[in-house]
């Protein structure tokens, strides 16, 4: 089965790991700092590493104040983890639909339901291309509350020559296998507000502070410290941090190959009956997290089944969150974002990796253009 997405890891990789295992530290480490002075380096704001993008989404919203009686305004069309992390802090998510083209948070429908109680507006880049953040900015801006991205997909991204880290208040990477670069499990939350980089390092660290100039008590003694509020342990080990660093060395090259398949894609593509390619924009230099395609004619799930019969391994991003049980149960009902739903019934997701060959790309497309025309 080829698979729509995986990892690439090299010699450089396994030697970065291997010399972390052999060094005195495991964890909380020098090579958690260098981590993230290199994603720094990248995203071009200060950075905390977490255990994974979930957390990292649980991180952002914790250093944001979120908590019951605030209101959270996301899209649909992502993982259910970008509306989660707010609705476990006590929030209640509303769900602003998408824009047709590119998927992801459209700005009118934000708008339209910002109000008094809007504590954070989180966007989604969905697929690697940035959501439209200077017109979110300008709606997070009226309504006094804090923008976040959720750029799970987008690391390496730049926006009107911005680069994705620089352009929300708070911005979350995931660094599982399938995304543009893996510590095998791990996350990031950057931050160009230097206050809440601090609550973000005392939220995943259990909220423990040990700064002398931030102690309540400062007579106890070397070993003393102090939670002032809850956190969670959530810090990434030291050999995951390794491994994330030389990877890290890695991105443009893992940028010009996304692009290289991406390019090859649109080409091939381009004249498939039945089928619409993904949109770009022409602000935006996209590091390509997948190759989302529209299967027209009510065919999607014909077409998903066909294609991992033949061992292509397809995949569907994303099922609308407010269908899964868990909001439904708190009343989210189907029909609040069509343009959210439609875009759900026709999304295929096409094998775009780094190590994916052009010879397998062919056979991907040549599998498609068979069953579409069959």
């Amino acid at each position: 089965m080829l698979p729509y997405g995986r990892q690439s890891i090299d010699a450089g990789d396994v030697e970065a790991v291997v010399a972390a295992l052999g060094s005195d530290w495991l964890t909380t480490g020098p090579r958690v700092a260098r981590f993230e002075a290199d994603i720094e380096a990248v995203a071009g704001a200060p950075a905390v590493t977490v255990t994974n993008g979930t957390t990292a989404l649980h991180a952002a919203y914790a250093a944001a104040g979120v908590g019951p009686g605030d209101e959270v305004i996301t899209t649909p069309m992502t993982f259910v983890a970008t509306a989660s992390g707010a609705a476990m802090l006590g929030a209640k998510v509303i769900f602003a639909d998408i824009e047709e083209d590119t998927a992801n948070l459209d700005p009118v429908a934000v708008e339209a339901v910002a109000g008094p109680r809007t504590r954070v507006i989180t966007a989604v880049d969905y697929a690697g291309v940035p959501a439209d953040y200077d017109r979110l900015r300008k709606i997070t801006d009226g309504a006094g509350a804090i923008l976040i991205a959720d750029a799970a997909h987008s690391i390496g991204s730049t926006y009107r020559g911005r680069p994705v880290g620089t352009l929300a208040d708070l911005t979350t990477f995931s660094f599982f296998p399938t995304k543009n670069l893996t510590t095998g499990e791990g996350g990031a939350v950057v931050s160009t507000r230097p206050e809440l980089v601090q609550r973000l390092r005392d939220f995943r660290t259990v909220g423990s502070v040990r700064d002398p100039q931030r102690l309540r008590r400062t007579d106890e003694g070397g070993w003393y410290y102090e939670v002032q509020e809850f956190g969670l342990n959530y810090r990434l080990p030291d050999v995951l941090c390794a491994l994330g660093s030389a990877q890290l060395r890695r991105l443009d090259d893992f940028k010009a190959r996304r692009a290289h398949l991406t390019a090859r894609y649109d080409e091939s593509l381009a004249d498939v009956p039945g089928l619409r390619p993904p949109a770009g924009r022409p602000d935006v230099d996209p590091m390509r997290h997948l190759y989302p395609v529209r299967i027209l004619d009510g065919r999607r799930r014909e077409v998903y089944d066909r294609l991992r019969a033949a061992g292509v391994g397809v995949q569907v991003n994303y099922i609308p969150v407010y269908w899964h049980p868990v909001f439904e149960d708190l009343g989210y009902r189907r029909g609040m974002c069509p343009v959210a739903e439609a875009f759900y019934a026709e999304e295929l997701s096409l094998p775009l990796f780094y190590d994916l060959s052009d010879s397998d790309q062919d056979r991907v497309v040549d599998t498609l253009r068979g069953i579409l025309g069959s």
